[in-house]
């Protein structure tokens, strides 16, 4: 009995079987052919300039990630060089791909946050107790009295993909042995205090402030910001006064007696370097020199 039932039961199962069977081969062919016949060509010129770069899709290059700019680059090889994480050896493998000759280029280009002002040098109005987040506290007045002051809420932190920021004592700091240089911090930053600077050299010097700012106010508010006062501008042309703040032309800039005793008169020590062996900053005088009007 039992086994009359089994034979029953394999008689009426084998040709379900047979047609799942023939329906899953039949897939397989179909799926087979459109992968062939809807297969799209990959340039290997666009494969071989994608392992050339980085893969970390910053997009620094402008570009949505390395693929993207892979692609971008190959029919338009005026792009080599965006790579910021990637460099110059990026560049040269690129052009070596695509049998182009590149001249050299310029100094590599690093962050420089235009603050240099800790929790300890500033003046807080009031205690920010809305979203952390430095576009949020940027949106509202009076947190802090310098409105052109590092925030220090770490958006530019959020943004880094290399840890080569960190907010310390109220101010974001660069670690130059971690970063790239590929921008995403500078974009950031609401207050627009972070810039892309050439390098010529492992350490820059810059003017770390943007506060405009009379000095008579700067002096009121913070204890490290730029009063106008100009004696840099005295010393040497790679720095000029422009709205109350001192600016350095780094076209121009170069490291010599000149500039060394420009920021030396500095008098609330504004003037600093910044790279990956850069001194510390000097304490400003006790009584800062009067802006000039």
């Amino acid at each position: 009995m039992i086994l009359a039932n089994m034979y029953e039961l394999w008689n009426s199962a084998w040709p379900a079987g047979l047609i799942m069977l023939g329906l899953g081969t039949s897939f397989a062919i179909v799926l087979l052919i459109a992968s062939i016949k809807l297969k799209v060509e990959v340039d290997p010129k666009v494969e071989q300039i994608h392992m050339a770069l980085p893969k970390i899709d910053c997009g620094a290059c402008g570009f949505a990630g390395c693929s993207s700019y892979a692609k971008a680059v190959a029919e338009k090889p005026s792009l080599i060089g965006m790579c910021a994480p990637g460099g110059a050896k990026a560049a040269a493998k690129i052009a070596e791909i695509l049998n182009l000759q590149i001249s050299e280029s310029g100094p590599a280009k690093k962050p420089i946050v235009h603050c240099r002002a800790t929790t300890g040098d500033k003046t807080i109005y009031a205690e920010y107790q809305g979203i952390p987040m430095c576009i949020s506290a940027n949106a509202l007045v009076n947190v802090q009295a310098c409105k052109f002051g590092c925030l220090g809420y770490g958006d530019c932190v959020a943004a880094c993909k290399f840890d080569a920021l960190h907010i310390i004592d109220g101010l974001a700091v660069v670690n130059y042995e971690k970063c790239t240089g590929c921008g995403a911090c500078a974009k950031a930053c609401p207050r627009n205090l972070i810039e892309m600077v050439p390098f010529a050299h492992e350490n820059m010097m810059t003017v770390a402030c943007k506060n405009k700012e009379n000095g008579k106010t700067t002096r009121s508010i913070c204890k490290v910001g730029c009063i106008g006062c100009g004696l840099c501008f005295k010393q040497t042309n790679i720095f000029a006064i422009e709205e109350n703040l001192a600016r350095l032309d780094y076209e121009k800039y170069e490291l010599n007696d000149q500039t060394k005793t420009a920021m030396n008169k500095c008098p609330t020590g504004v003037i600093v370097f910044r790279g990956l062996t850069a001194p510390e900053p000097r304490q400003p005088a006790q009584k800062p020199a009067a802006a000039t009007v």
